[in-house]
């Protein structure tokens, strides 16, 4: 068949496993597809005694990953070892600084590190691909880079985190807490090690900043991104929303606007019969819109062994067949740095208040919001039998800057018992 390409893969995890087994098990298919025998030649990892259920004896191990970046018999380093800083960094900076292309599923790093990264490539002629990073087996840094270039996007949004939905979906399915499903969860290692990377809104966050430099050309801006989380969700929240047609899904959504980027993530309500309202469990669903093509919904297993292997098998076979690209589809010195920017335009809002159970509470609410020049929709308050009361209001469209004028207020009152909950209303 002609040529190899061997690879070196530091970081024998779930994913890791994956990619080792669907080489040894599809080979003939992957070598047929990409022209060139793909062969793994060395491994890395922190315990070589541990029985992975995998035949490593055919592999050069090393101990150290940045070793195993130096070696002459790798042509590309896969990174799955995971983590923003440390030795996946460092043993990635390693490999480009020796004329490896890389590999990575680690959304944490390149959110953080993208740029650096992708000039340092560039410098040493080499590429850096991460289908894997984002959204697991579903194809969506491609569509961009490739499928849809010819398109200026206008639009990304999507359920980024399948562990998230697993917990929304389990808390309406089955009526149980957020604390409840979130140790189910925990148990069963859907989270990442810091639960707060998935339940925090973080992990979603990566992703969205790395489609947001691809689609708009930008810089990749993770840290002005605004990032709010589903740990506050309740399942008395899920219920009324189900009652006005709508189920609560964490989404990612980034616009480029004359005002700048507008990046967030953010439990939001979406119609119940939308597509995004129809997704459950782990499964992804990222939408595109774009000015040629309309719109776009990619769906599938947001992570998982084989999902994610697939996708690192992805660019192997296009690194295989001489596909070059830049990292994010343009040179880094060409990519334009953002003015972060805040949403300008007006929805509803659906917010949930623990106010004191005495006279003329509720109009001092309704007064806080209305001097902010927001309009209440419906209000519904719970029966209850203490001295607090919980209140469910649905704004008419206004937006952010007035709620958070009339949030204020709220907070500063002496009516207030609690931190509002508000959840953004989504009209997909």
């Amino acid at each position: 068949m002609g040529k190899e390409l061997k690879i070196g893969i530091a970081g024998l995890g779930t994913v890791g496993q994956g990619v080792v087994r669907m080489l040894q098990q599809n080979e003939t298919g992957i070598d047929a597809r990409s022209g060139k025998i793909i062969r793994i030649t060395s491994v890395s990892a922190q315990n070589r005694e541990k029985d992975r259920g995998l035949d490593l004896t055919g592999y050069n191990w090393e101990d150290d990953p940045n070793e195993l970046a130096k070696r002459p018999d790798v042509d590309v380093f896969v990174e799955l070892i995971g983590g923003s800083e440390g030795v996946a960094l460092e043993s990635v900076k390693t490999a480009l600084r020796n004329h490896k292309d890389v590999i990575t599923a680690n959304k944490a790093m390149l959110a953080h590190h993208g740029q650096e990264l992708a000039e340092l490539a560039e410098e040493c002629k080499c590429c850096i691909r991460y289908e894997a990073a984002v959204a697991g087996g579903i194809p969506v840094v491609k569509s961009l880079t490739e499928s849809l270039a010819g398109n200026r996007i206008t639009k990304i949004l999507g359920v980024m985190n399948g562990t998230c939905n697993y917990i929304l979906t389990r808390m309406e399915r089955d009526k149980l807490t957020y604390q409840e499903v979130f140790e189910d969860a925990q148990k069963l290692g859907y989270l990442e090690a810091d639960p707060t990377l998935d339940v925090g809104g973080i992990d979603a966050g990566h992703k969205l900043a790395l489609l947001s430099s691809i689609a708009y050309g930008t810089r990749v801006d993770f840290d002005n991104m605004e990032i709010e989380g589903i740990e506050r969700i309740s399942i008395g929240d899920i219920e009324q929303a189900k009652d006005m047609g709508f189920r609560i899904k964490l989404l990612g959504i980034s616009k480029f606007t004359e005002n700048g980027l507008e990046q967030r993530t953010q439990p939001c309500l979406v119609p119940e019969k939308s597509p995004l309202g129809q997704i459950e469990e782990a499964t992804n669903l990222v939408v595109f819109e774009g000015d040629f093509v309309g719109t776009i919904c990619l769906q599938g297993p947001g992570a998982g062994s084989g999902p994610t292997a697939s996708s690192v098998l992805s660019d192997l076979v296009e690194l295989a067949r001489g596909t070059r690209i830049p990292m994010f589809g343009i040179s880094a010195n060409n990519l334009k740095k953002a003015k972060p920017c805040k949403s300008a335009v007006e929805v509803s809002y659906y917010l949930r208040l623990l106010l004191k159970d005495e006279p003329g509470v509720l109009a001092q609410i309704a007064l806080a919001l209305g001097n902010a020049g927001i309009s209440i929709d419906r209000m519904r308050q719970y029966s209850h039998a203490t001295s607090e009361a919980p209140v469910i209001i649905v704004t008419h469209k206004t937006n952010r800057t007035k709620l958070d004028i009339a949030l204020d207020q709220i907070r500063n009152s002496d009516v207030s018992l609690e931190e509002p909950v508000t959840i953004r209303i989504e009209e997909i």
